[in-house]
C-alpha cells in the first residue's frame, strides 16, 4: 500500500510540477504575448536572448529584469518548455502606457534629426517613451552623442513636465551646459508685425533661454489673444522655427533667431446663441447677459467674458455651480459665428452659516452685522464678493473706528450639494 501510494505522489509531482531544463539549453524560440505597441522581434532584442545560444534558468530571469528596469512594462512573467535539449520561452506582458516626447531646448536641429539619433539605439523609438526606466536614460545618452558629434559636448537630462496646452504629460528632454538664447522673434503676419500689443510682449522672451515650452506658451498666452480680439478665432500660430545662418559645421550658436508662422484665417462677425439647459435664466435674459449683438466682431475675449457673466448671473441667485459649454458653429463662407451652449444649473444653494479665524471677536461681530443674509436665504455671490471687497479695499465701511490689523483675507465658499447648503469660511492673516 506505502509503495502505491508513493508512486502515485511520484507521477502528480512529475505531472504539476513546473517546467525545467538541466543546467543549460540550448534556446530555440522566444514568444511574447500581451504586445501593444513593441513587435515580437523587438522585444526579443531588448532582452539580449537569441536563437541558438545557450541559456540556463539565471539567463532567463535576467532577461525579465532587463524589461522590467526599462519602464516598458508594467508587468513582466514568463514561462518555458523544453524538448529535445532545446528551450522555447514565452514571455507574458503588460505594456506601461507612454508620453509623447519634447525637445525643450535643442534649436540647432530638427526633431526628425533628434528623432533618429535615439532610434540609433533604440530602433523600436516611435517618439514615445515611459515615464522612467533605463529606455529613458539610454535616449537622453544618445542625445547627448550626437551633440557632443557636432562639437558641443552637454549633458541632456529628462523630466516628467505637465503638458501646458494639451491634457497629458509630456517626457522632456532638455540639455544642460550650454544656454542658448532667444536673439530675435519674428511673426509670418503683417498683422502682428504692426499690432502694438503683439509687439509690446515681445520683450518678455527676447533674450530669455531657449525652451520650446517657453515659446508655446508665450504664444498661446500673449499672442494669441491679440488674435483673439481682432475676431480671428480660428489662427493657428507656430510651431516656431529656428533659422540659422552659417556654417554648420562650426561651434553650434548660442544666439538663436526665432520664426513663428502665422495663419490668422477670415475674422469673423457674431451671429448669435441658442441656449438649451436653463430655467432659471429665460434665453433673452442669458442672451442680454453675453452682450454681443449680431454683426459685431466676433472678439474672442468678450465672448469668454460673456460666458463668465453668465456664470456670475447665476451665482448671483444662488446657482454657485452652474456649468457652460459652449460649441462654436463656424460659417466658413460668411465669415460669422453663432453658439450652441448647452447648460447645467445645478442646486440652487442657501446660505448656512459662516465661520471666521484669525479676528478680533469685535471685530467678528462687525463682520456679521456687515452681512446681511440669514440661514435659508438664497445665496447671492455678489454680495459676497462686494464684502469681500469692503474688507480689503474700503476697510472702514465694515469695521467702522476699530483697530484692527490682517494683511491678506483667506475666503472659501464650502457647498454641500445634497444639502444645496453653502458655509462661508473666512481666515484673516
Amino acid at each position: 500500500m506505502a509503495m502505491r501510494l508513493r508512486r502515485l505522489f511520484l507521477v502528480a509531482f512529475l505531472l504539476f510540477a513546473p517546467a525545467t531544463f538541466a543546467q543549460t539549453a540550448t534556446l530555440k524560440e522566444v514568444h511574447a504575448e500581451g504586445l501593444k505597441t513593441l513587435t515580437e522581434p523587438q522585444l526579443v532584442q531588448l532582452t539580449g536572448l537569441s536563437s541558438g545560444s545557450q541559456v540556463g534558468r539565471k539567463d532567463l530571469q535576467d532577461s525579465a529584469d532587463i524589461l522590467v528596469r526599462s519602464g516598458l512594462f508594467a508587468k513582466v512573467n514568463y514561462s518555458f518548455a523544453t524538448h529535445n535539449d532545446a528551450v522555447v520561452v514565452t514571455f507574458k506582458l503588460e505594456e506601461n502606457p507612454r508620453l509623447k516626447v519634447s525637445y525643450d531646448n535643442f534649436p540647432w536641429f530638427s526633431d526628425s534629426e533628434l528623432t533618429e539619433a535615439i532610434r540609433r539605439d533604440l530602433p523600436f523609438f516611435d517618439a514615445t517613451l515611459p515615464d522612467g526606466g533605463t529606455v529613458v536614460d539610454l535616449a537622453a545618452n544618445s542625445l547627448a552623442a550626437f551633440l557632443a558629434s557636432h562639437g558641443t559636448p552637454v549633458s541632456v537630462g529628462h523630466d516628467v513636465v505637465v503638458n501646458p496646452l494639451a491634457e497629458g504629460s509630456l517626457q522632456q528632454f532638455h540639455v544642460t551646459g550650454i544656454a542658448p538664447k532667444i536673439s530675435s522673434i519674428e511673426f509670418g503676419d503683417s498683422v502682428l508685425k504692426e499690432n502694438r500689443a503683439a509687439q509690446q510682449h515681445l520683450p518678455e522672451i527676447r533674450g530669455k533661454a531657449y525652451s520650446r515650452m517657453t515659446i508655446d506658451i508665450f504664444l498661446a498666452e500673449a499672442i494669441q489673444p491679440v488674435y483673439q480680439q481682432l475676431g480671428n478665432l480660428r489662427a493657428v500660430l507656430g510651431p516656431a522655427e529656428v533659422r540659422l545662418a552659417g556654417n554648420p559645421n562650426q561651434r553650434l550658436p548660442e544666439q538663436i533667431p526665432i520664426f513663428v508662422p502665422c495663419n490668422p484665417g477670415p475674422i469673423y462677425q457674431w451671429q448669435g446663441v441658442e441656449w438649451t439647459g436653463n430655467s432659471a435664466l429665460s434665453s433673452l435674459t442669458l442672451t442680454n447677459t453675453v452682450s454681443m449683438k449680431p454683426g459685431d466682431v466676433a472678439n474672442g475675449l468678450n465672448i469668454e467674458a460673456g460666458w463668465d457673466h453668465v456664470r456670475d448671473e447665476y451665482a448671483h441667485i444662488g446657482y454657485l455651480e452652474a456649468k457652460l459649454n459652449p460649441v462654436p458653429i463656424f460659417d466658413d463662407q460668411g465669415h460669422k459665428v453663432s453658439y450652441k451652449v448647452a447648460i447645467v444649473e445645478g442646486p440652487q444653494f442657501h446660505f448656512n452659516a459662516m465661520t471666521i479665524t484669525g479676528m478680533s471677536l469685535a471685530g467678528e461681530r462687525l463682520i456679521r452685522e456687515a452681512w446681511p443674509l440669514k440661514s435659508g436665504d438664497i445665496f447671492d455671490k455678489k454680495i459676497f464678493d462686494q464684502l469681500l471687497t469692503r474688507m480689503e479695499i474700503h476697510r472702514t465701511t465694515v469695521f467702522k473706528d476699530l483697530p484692527i490689523h490682517y494683511d491678506t483675507v483667506g475666503h472659501w465658499l464650502q457647498t454641500d450639494p445634497a444639502k444645496a447648503t453653502v458655509d462661508i469660511l473666512l481666515d484673516f492673516k
